[in-house]
């Protein structure tokens, strides 16, 4: 059947009118248009790699749950590994690190941090390492782990520090993977406030989080194989819980950017490994950073020796051709390094 001229001409206007419309719109809303998956806050239908449990955490006047995955090897040789992810990830990104430590026969402990992955979003909640260290160390208490190696990524790192300050005894080594933090930002790049850090989070899409990623961990490369390091980022922000999302990574933002642990770094008395990958250019902050500082922010090369000068037990491996996720970039590099470490005991070199 042909179409008349009027619904020929009432369909064009239809059609003008949504291409309008998605014109108008911000580009963080167009973004939830994008083709991609979509999660909720506590990632419900997304699979981790092994399976996930629940440990309760009564903290700040309210029952959350810490979601982790606890791994153990067919051949146990008795030692446990605390593996504590970065602000942009899940415990689901360690699922190789995972494997080649259980094979070599250790138990790994892969906690999501409140806030993160697969536990509570609480939006009334104040955040620092020192809580998220003790939910932690509560967690190995019910599993009744006395003792760990602990490996952290990014921020993962600065909460690794933190552990191991807090909890000497329970630390037996300490392994930090292109730690952020090791700049104290606050003194070289002007506050921006949670309100605005939020309003900054409400912007965001699929694709800026791509950009991000690709021009600070990989140096302006990006491959295929890197997909899955957006996956959960982009499902939020394409999701229900969206703003809720943006508020949480507003205050860990904050958390980051005022609660440096560097000056502390003579205190730690673990042997420590530091796996930095040379590509890296990570930093809080550089965005909005003045010209004249914005170049300096997050020069890994220099940054994990002045590390390993600070810390009295410290060994530095520097990975080169490899960026802010060695463990993906450059895989057998790092975990020939974190093996050697933890099976030698790791002084330095």
């Amino acid at each position: 059947m042909i179409p008349t001229v009027i619904e020929t001409e009432t369909r064009r206007r239809d059609i003008l009118w949504i291409l309008a419309l998605l014109l108008l719109l911000p580009g963080a809303v167009r973004a939830q248009a994008d083709r991609g998956q979509t999660y909720d806050a506590r990632l419900s239908g997304y699979e981790y790699p092994f399976p996930v449990r629940f440990h309760p955490v009564r903290t700040q006047q309210q029952v959350l749950e810490m979601a982790y995955m606890d791994v153990r090897p067919e051949r146990a040789n008795g030692r446990a590994v605390l593996l504590l992810h970065g602000k942009n990830f899940s415990g689901a990104y360690w699922e190789r690190t995972i494997r080649a430590l259980t094979a070599g026969g250790y138990r790994v402990i892969v906690p999501d941090q409140i806030g993160f992955g697969k536990s509570s979003k609480p939006e009334r909640f104040q955040f620092s390492f020192q809580d998220l260290a003790a939910h932690t160390r509560g967690l190995l208490e019910a599993l009744e782990v006395p003792r760990v190696s602990v490996v952290g990524h990014s921020m993962g790192g600065m909460l690794a520090t933190r552990f191991a300050l807090m909890y000497p005894g329970a630390t037996e080594k300490l392994v930090l993977v292109n730690p952020i933090g090791l700049e104290d930002w606050k003194r070289l790049v002007p506050y921006r406030t949670i309100d605005a850090s939020f309003e900054a989070e409400l912007e965001a899409t699929p694709e800026s989080v791509r950009n991000y990623m690709r021009d600070n961990y990989f140096a302006g490369d990006w491959k295929p194989e890197y997909e899955p390091l957006v996956e959960v980022q982009a499902g939020w922000l394409r999701g229900p819980d969206r703003r809720r999302m943006a508020w949480i990574s507003a205050l860990t933002s904050d958390m980051v950017f005022t609660q440096p642990v560097l000056y502390e770094f003579p205190d730690l008395r673990q042997p420590v490994l530091l796996i930095i990958g040379q590509r890296d250019r990570t930093a809080i902050g550089k965005a909005w950073a003045p010209p004249e500082v914005k170049p300096k922010l997050g020069n890994y090369p220099e940054l994990g020796r002045k590390a390993q000068a600070a810390i009295p037990q410290a060994r530095l491996v520097a990975i080169d051709n490899a960026g802010h996720l060695p463990q993906v970039e450059a895989f057998e590099r790092y975990r020939s390094a974190l093996e050697e470490f933890l099976a030698a005991g790791g002084g330095p070199k």
